[in-house]
């Protein structure tokens, strides 16, 4: 219902004015609500711009040539577009979030960048290098394209074979002029045959046991000269009539024997030890006995049932007479070695049995079948071992001093009795007092003199 007194034709603009105005807050609210449906998701679209932005610094980077970055000991910032020389450490801040870079304590890396300065560009052979070439350079590796290292090996290969032979033409070279390579137990075979061969000389029967004991030096050779018969050949050379043959079989034999059992025993049974002992027993030159002497101790030492075919076969009186000739001053002082070690071998080795208990009962028992001390009293040897003590040199007084106090025990009593051995150490306690005694001005408060000293004095003690 109209108003009172508004005229019709006023009342048609009003209402179009509020049409037009509906319309209008209708089409705000429409665009409003089309814009928040547009921006409902604004991580995505922030996140898809990094993205391009990072790109696009890559492809600015890739295009640029790349820096040197200059590390020190101190952990620095590295900025993008630096390159980092091999060996630097590098890590990753967990704080500020950049990486940072210094170099390792070994300044050995710092070599590597001398003559470059910070902000300076990679310069490798005059050439640079961008990432682009580096990726490209890595791709042709792994399919193998580096053709230039492929011809490079070639020309070595080239090089080698002209500097050395094929083995195919040295074996025929070898063939064509008789040289065969031999082991060593071909040549042991061959000398055993060339010494027990009646067509050979005596010049070449030396030749070849002068080379045959340079191999049975080794214990896997000696053992190996049984296998073919070769240790009885030499053993049967004691039989000759030459001396010189004799000499260098005994030689042969002391090298076979020395700290080798399995030879020992073959030898034992081979009749060696009753040989050894007649060439002693009877009229040999000197050098010849040297050498039967050392078979000898290297037969027995260590070796306690060939100790007892030893004593069993009279071994000690062909010592005594050995010993007891004129001008075998050198046999002698062997003779008393090896007594010594005799008898310290048997106490060493039931004092070990007592304490450890490794030894075999078999050969416990042998050594206790040595009745070595009892015989060599029997026989007159605390005498004749008193009377070496006058020998010259002192090498030789050491010896029969040490042998001296190994006997003791058992020749106490006829050293005590024997006023020519108390006027004789007497006699050597002062020559060595004076010794010793230039010993001490020159500053030598340990000198070999004094220990000769030492065992004369405490020998003196325990015959008072």
């Amino acid at each position: 219902m109209l108003p009172p007194g508004l005229p019709p034709f006023r009342m048609a603009p009003r209402g179009l004015l509020l049409g037009l105005l509906m319309a209008s807050c209708f089409t705000v609210c429409l665009s409003h609500q089309s814009l928040g449906f547009a921006l409902t998701n604004p991580e995505k679209s922030s996140t898809k711009e990094a993205e391009k932005k990072e790109a696009i610094a890559e492809e600015e980077l890739e295009s640029e040539v790349l820096e040197v970055f200059d590390p020190t000991h101190e952990w620095q910032a590295l900025h993008p577009g630096q390159a980092v020389p091999a060996g630097s450490h590098v890590r990753l801040n967990l704080q500020t979030g950049a990486r940072e870079v210094k170099l390792q304590s070994d300044d050995q890396f710092r070599n590597n960048l001398k003559g470059l300065k910070k902000g300076r560009r990679l310069n490798i052979n005059t050439n640079t290098y961008t990432s682009q070439d580096l990726k490209s350079a890595l791709a042709k590796f792994k399919e193998g394209a580096d053709m230039e290292s492929f011809k490079e090996d070639k020309e070595r290969q080239a090089k080698v074979k002209q500097l050395f032979r094929p083995i195919e033409e040295l074996k025929k070279d070898f063939a064509e002029l008789n040289v065969v390579i031999e082991t060593d137990m071909q040549i042991m075979v061959r000398l055993i045959n060339k010494f027990n061969s009646s067509s050979s000389s005596l010049e070449e029967k030396i030749a070849a046991l002068f080379d045959l004991e340079y191999y049975v030096h080794q214990m896997d050779n000696a053992q190996d000269l049984l296998s073919f018969g070769g240790l009885q050949v030499v053993i049967n050379g004691l039989n000759s009539t030459e001396p010189l043959v004799k000499e260098y079989a005994a030689f042969v034999l002391g090298a076979a024997f020395s700290s080798n059992p399995k030879v020992q025993v073959e030898a034992i049974e081979g009749g060696a030890l009753q040989k050894l002992l007649v060439i002693l027993a009877t009229e040999q030159p000197l050098a010849a006995k040297k050498k039967v002497l050392f078979a000898l101790c290297s037969l027995l030492r260590h070796f306690p049932y060939a100790q007892q075919q030893f004593l069993k076969l009279g071994g000690l009186q062909v010592l005594r007479s050995l010993v007891q000739d004129k001008g075998t001053d050198v046999l002698a002082v062997r003779v008393v070695t090896l007594l010594y070690d005799l008898v310290t071998e048997k106490m060493f080795a039931e004092e070990e049995a007592e304490l450890t208990r490794d030894m075999s009962p078999q050969k416990l028992q042998q050594y206790r079948q040595v009745h070595l001390l009892p015989s060599l009293q029997e026989q007159g040897w605390c005498e004749i071992t008193a009377r070496l003590l006058a020998l010259p040199e002192h090498d030789a007084r050491e010896k029969v001093l040490q042998t001296l106090g190994a006997l003791l025990a058992t020749c106490r009593d006829r050293y005590r009795q024997d006023l020519q051995l108390s006027q004789t150490l007497s006699s050597l306690q002062a020559e060595y007092q004076a010794l010793a005694a230039l010993e001490l001005q020159e500053g030598e408060e340990d000198g070999y003199f004094r220990e000769l000293l030492g065992s004369i004095t405490s020998l003196l003690k325990e015959l008072r």
